[in-house]
């Protein structure tokens, strides 16, 4: 039996105080999502086991994060964060990495103003760490960091890198894909180490989107990295901003169902148990 694994979401309670980027206009997921409201989702469509994702730039949330992926039962792997130019990054990059669950660290570079700041020596000696650890790195970026992305790549050659959200293309309205998003996605996807993520893309479209719209960015991205290398994620609940959770799963279905079955398996499941070391002991 194929597994299937969403491989992006999150989890937040708004009274913890750390989640400032819920502003009043995306007030309509200023609430708490928890393990409890995600679960239905889980056992209604079928999925296994998710990825949990970090939602706040502090070190708080890793605890709370291990802590309900814990008591959840099925998130099989979190993706936490950690200030990479900070003198403690290294030590604090060790000491997330002797928790089994814990797989992985993202920061948000798509907040930052400095294109290239993942480039900065202290921080790729942060990043150096990960991959000896046992640990994967996330990347939360928009197409002006494709090239950056690319840099660091061939800098670190043997550091797991997963594209989020297929590095949120222009498509809102309608809008196709750039052609400088297809080059960069094409350069990335020439690093054996580089995966990408089909999520987001619902947020990205915009109220109204259209499966149309999200074939261009799912087929460019499939045909660059390959299914081996490419996983579905919801990236809920900033999904429901947008959509509903059967609403993209049966979409993602659509959109790949031309393929073998063995690649709609790898994209639905078997890439990220692969890429995070879900199941390894």
């Amino acid at each position: 039996m194929r597994t299937v694994i969403d491989a992006h979401h999150h989890f937040w309670r708004i009274d913890r105080g750390v989640n400032d980027w819920i502003t009043d206009e995306i007030s309509g997921v200023r609430r708490d999502y928890l393990p409890e409201h995600l679960a239905p989702y889980l056992a209604h469509l079928g999925i296994d086991g998710t990825v949990l994702v970090q939602a706040s730039e502090t070190w708080c949330e890793n605890a709370f994060m291990i802590a309900e992926a814990e008591a959840s039962g099925f998130v099989k792997a979190v993706v936490g964060w950690v200030d990479l130019a900070a003198p403690e990054a290294i030590e604090q990059i060790e000491e997330l990495a002797r928790h089994p669950i814990v797989k992985g660290i993202r920061p948000v570079l798509q907040g930052i103003a400095e294109d290239e700041w993942i480039l900065r020596p202290a921080v790729v000696k942060a990043l150096s760490r990960l991959a000896p650890l046992g640990l994967r790195f996330d990347a939360l970026i928009q197409p002006r960091h494709l090239p950056v992305i690319d840099r660091l790549a061939k800098a670190l050659p043997d550091l797991p890198i997963v594209v989020d959200h297929a590095a949120k293309p222009v498509i809102r309205g309608g809008a196709a894909p750039s052609a400088n998003w297809r080059d960069g996605m094409e350069s990335l996807a020439r690093h054996p180490q580089v995966y990408c993520k089909i999520s987001g893309l619902v947020t990205e479209a915009g109220l109204g989107w259209r499966k149309g719209t999200l074939r261009p960015v799912s087929e460019h991205v499939i045909g660059s990295f390959g299914p081996s290398r490419v996983m579905w994620g919801s990236d809920w609940p900033v999904l429901e901003l947008d959509g509903s959770y059967p609403q993209w799963f049966s979409c993602t279905g659509d959109l790949i169902a031309g393929r073998s079955a063995d690649e709609r398996a790898d994209i639905m499941g078997g890439t990220a148990q692969r890429f995070y070391g879900i199941g390894d002991p």
